[in-house]
């Protein structure tokens, strides 16, 4: 069998492992976040940042939700790197923004963050503010184990369906995802041109 024909089987079981339920639901949630007037924090590391940008566009294009995502300033986000660490770069960000109740942060990572392991330690000090001021946590990941999994009010998680896979189809179904979300009849309020 040829590597993209195991790749595409690995999609189309992905795809159908998605809880569904879960995607309502986030929906919902984030349907009572742009009724209320919050504002939505969208954050990710590598990909997940580049799919971040895109999802913030969607969000605020797409459903009126006033949206972010930090790793949108590169000047703010390099700047707080050097002078103050990584660990914190998201973290300091969201306070400088006055995140508070009624707001709510989407995390899109692969892990969900490890305190244990040292990884993605800036996605778990964002976590921890928000919940230190009722913000509501949503993630998109790939693990069930992970820090953003574990402590979120919605998390959907990705199945993997090939451990070895588990980056590209995470990164991927988060875009699937979110897309569905924008296009959800209960949050999108514009349509697209095509």
């Amino acid at each position: 069998m040829t590597h993209s024909k195991t790749y595409f089987q690995a999609v189309a079981a992905t795809a159908q492992g998605i809880d569904e339920a879960a995607v309502e639901a986030l929906a919902a949630a984030l349907d009572k976040v742009r009724r209320d007037r919050g504002r939505l924090f969208v954050i990710g590391v590598g990909g997940s940042a580049g799919n971040a940008s895109h999802a913030v566009n969607d969000f605020r294009k797409l459903c009126g939700i006033e949206a972010y995502a930090p790793t949108d300033n590169v000047s703010e986000l390099t700047a707080r790197t050097n002078d103050e660490g990584w660990q914190t770069v998201f973290s300091e960000w969201l306070k400088v923004s006055n995140v508070r109740t009624g707001d709510a942060l989407l995390i899109l990572s692969v892990g969900g963050g490890n305190a244990e392991r040292g990884v993605s330690m800036n996605l778990i000090s964002a976590i921890d503010l928000a919940q230190e001021r009722g913000v509501k946590v949503f993630g998109l990941v790939g693990r069930a184990d992970g820090y953003t999994a574990q402590k979120a009010d919605r998390a959907i998680i990705v199945p993997t369906a090939d451990e070895k896979w588990q980056t590209p189809l995470t990164e991927a179904f988060q875009a699937v995802i979110w897309h569905g979300l924008v296009s959800h009849p209960l949050l999108q309020t514009k349509e697209t041109t095509w």
